[in-house]
């Protein structure tokens, strides 16, 4: 049976606009652009508003600009430890009533922190606005601190720690890397800190760093959702800005870690069930120009199973069961690193080796231009996936205000993104992937821990590469996330 005219004319028209998108692979589509409004108010708290009447909720970011890197030697753990004190209640407001009553209206509230941050949210039917507001205007201007609280979240924390980090294989990778990378900026210490510096924190520490950090001046509130801005404005001004101004600039004394002269190898032991190797380069800040055209290096040589590593030292040669990465861009210069868990029967230094050669080839040769489109891509993906909700449009106007310090870079950074070039991946490749500023870490299993995994004996090479690359799986979806917030417990 011949087809029916409607049919072929309908093929035709398929058959051009595939055509059209084939030819013209670059033509992204460019979301809406996000609108707020911005101020300061006297007492120095930031404020932007986002008005979305799609859906009767209002999401609540409050960012706090502390995080880990403001902890000094010998306290660490600090930034984390009071985002779980900043529960424990407040003048009028007992523990863990916060969440209780957010909950109790079929709202929801977490924490997390970072690096460089801190931060509160609250996601509420749009007529609880005032109790929101509210409760984190209390909690800022009278959290209660008192000794057993502080005695009991610590000991949480510290549970929180062996949890997540020391009883986990592979868990202690992040703070490995960082360690031996940095000697002298505070990123070379975890978030979570350690349990010498936890068990050692004080009472009086506490307090301390919350009058010194938790002030209007050093936060900035992110409302989005159900709401009339001048209403918003003016509940904002009744609750939040009664709270007193700081009395004191907040310190920003991070001392800046010196350039790496020459490449630094280092082999250490770790209860893991199997080989790590690490190869890192030290590389600049997010939002510095060189950042863009590094997220997309990093999407091409690191991203996922159809990455350059993964294909060439897991499915090609067959030497890792795992191998991952990262361009960690946050507020100040930090790393670009490779991962590769190396499977039985091969070695570490193959495994170094190929790892240096794919960082090498990016200095050496442009990616092509599928890779560059398909990295382009994936970013529109995110970026347009990633303002789908109240909390997500919320987090790109907080990180731009707090962390680029321009909110407009929460819209511009789309078409930085679909302008760069081959040529500038090559560039920046060229520019920090140098010999000189390279750091191989190997990591060899311990004899302690190939009794605790039960490598040997009953389990094969088979076996232990099942094991080894899920654990290394779990250690691979959180460590190449651009943004790692972690909740608290």
């Amino acid at each position: 049976m011949g087809r029916k005219p409607g049919n072929a004319l309908a093929a035709a028209i398929a058959m051009a606009i595939l055509a059209v998108v084939v030819a013209r692979p670059s033509a992204a589509v460019r979301p809406p652009k996000l609108q707020y409004q911005i101020a300061t108010l006297p007492n120095g708290l930031t404020v932007v508003l986002s008005e979305d009447h799609s859906t009767p909720i209002v999401h609540l970011q409050i960012w706090y600009h502390v995080g880990s890197k403001n902890e000094k030697p010998g306290r660490t753990g600090f930034a984390h430890l009071f985002e779980h004190m900043m529960f424990k209640g407040s003048k009028n407001v007992e523990p863990e009533a916060h969440t209780s009553f957010i909950s109790s209206i079929g709202g929801q509230s977490n924490a997390y922190t970072e690096d460089d941050d801190t931060v509160f949210w609250e996601t509420v039917p749009s007529q609880y606005l005032p109790l929101v507001l509210w409760l984190e205007a209390d909690r800022m201007a009278s959290l209660r601190i008192d000794k057993d609280t502080f005695l009991t979240e610590r000991e949480v924390v510290k549970e929180e720690r062996r949890m997540r980090i020391d009883n986990q294989p592979f868990g202690r990778l992040n703070e490995i890397i960082y360690d031996q990378a940095f000697t002298t900026h505070p990123y070379k210490h975890p978030t979570i800190g350690s349990m010498k510096d936890l068990d050692a924190a004080s009472i009086d520490d506490v307090r301390d760093f919350f009058h010194t950090y938790y002030v209007p001046s050093n936060a900035t509130i992110v409302l989005v959702g159900d709401f009339e801005s001048p209403q918003a404005m003016q509940l904002i001004n009744q609750y939040l800005a009664r709270v007193p101004k700081a009395d004191h600039d907040v310190p920003r004394d991070i001392p800046k870690e010196p350039p790496q002269t020459k490449e630094k190898r280092i082999t250490l032991q770790e209860a893991w069930p199997l080989p790590a190797v690490v190869v890192a380069h030290h590389i600049t800040y997010d939002g510095n120009p060189d950042s863009y055209p590094l997220h997309i290096a990093a999407k091409v040589l690191s991203d996922g199973e159809s990455s350059r590593i993964y294909r060439k030292l897991v499915y090609d040669k067959g030497m890792c069961v795992a191998a991952f990465g990262t361009a960690n861009l946050i507020e100040d210069p930090n790393l670009f690193y490779v991962v590769g868990l190396v499977q039985p029967g091969h070695t570490t230094d193959e495994v170094a080796a190929a790892l240096i050669e794919e960082l090498d080839r990016l200095k050496a040769e442009p990616i092509t231009d599928h890779e560059l489109q398909r990295a382009k891509n994936q970013f529109s993906r995110d970026y347009i996936l990633g303002r789908e909700s109240d909390q997500q449009k919320a987090l790109q106007l907080a990180h731009a205000v707090v962390i680029h310090r321009d909110i407009k870079t929460a819209d511009g950074e789309f078409d930085i993104f679909q302008s760069i070039t081959a040529a500038d991946v090559q560039r920046v490749a060229q520019s920090y992937f140098t010999p000189s500023n390279r750091l191989v870490i190997t990591i060899m299993p311990s004899a302690k821990g190939v009794v605790q995994e039960g490598l040997e004996g009953r389990d094969g090479p088979d076996e232990r590469g099942r094991r080894a690359k899920a654990s290394a799986g779990r250690v691979a979806q959180k460590d190449s996330a651009e943004r790692r917030p972690e909740s608290r417990r």
